[in-house]
């Protein structure tokens, strides 16, 4: 056996090699899963209110909606820093609500300007069954690339990271919608629903 082939035939039976790549497959398999527990705690929070409301949400405007949102991670960092709180909802609640708030932003940015503002619950559980996949399939998509680098980062981070994206919808709004080279509103939303689930899921795991 020659070098080259010897070299080849180690790398490709190395043990630790195997069990490396038996690992990442685990916990990529083990993150989808934990991923799908999460959304289905949220969607089920999401489609009971609206049993409860309809989808009176539809009046939000995109400012609205992440004005929403900023007010629960605002709240999720006030409680950080101080460390209690006074109010019964609690930080997990609070990431669903961000969750919930992110997919009625991409339902918003979808619908046509004459779309009507009640809508049926089968209607309504479609389209978020869509924006979260959507948002899964980038989270998976980054997790190969990345090697789930966000399970070493911190519950701060998260929200730091999604008062970050609202800023940038801001800016995007006062652009009048427009980037040069940026991502738009809707990818934004779509980070913001991944930072929440991270933080959900590791918060299960503390």
């Amino acid at each position: 056996m020659d070098v080259l082939t010897y070299r080849y035939w180690y790398d490709f039976h190395d043990p630790l090699t195997y069990m490396t790549d038996t690992t990442n497959l685990t916990s990529m398999t083990n993150t989808g899963q934990q991923y799908d527990a999460v959304i289905h705690s949220c969607r089920e929070i999401f489609l009971k209110k609206a049993k409860d409301y309809g989808t009176a949400w539809r009046v939000l405007r995109t400012i609205s909606i992440v004005d929403q949102i900023f007010i629960k991670a605002q709240r999720i960092r006030t409680i950080q820093e101080k460390g209690h709180q006074k109010v019964a909802d609690d930080i997990a609640a609070e990431f669903k609500g961000i969750v919930n708030y992110a997919v009625i932003g991409l339902i918003q940015l979808a619908l046509p300007a004459g779309a009507p503002e009640e809508m049926e619950l089968e209607k309504v559980s479609s389209l978020y069954n869509q924006y979260v996949a959507a948002a899964k399939k980038l989270m998976e998509d980054k997790n190969h690339d990345y090697g789930e680098a966000w399970r070493s980062m911190s519950q701060e981070s998260f929200v730091d990271l999604v008062l970050m994206k609202l800023q940038r919808i801001r800016q995007i709004l006062l652009n009048e919608g427009k980037t040069i080279i940026s991502e738009g509103i809707d990818a934004n939303y779509d980070d913001i629903i991944n930072y929440a689930v991270f933080a959900l899921i590791l918060m299960t795991e503390s």
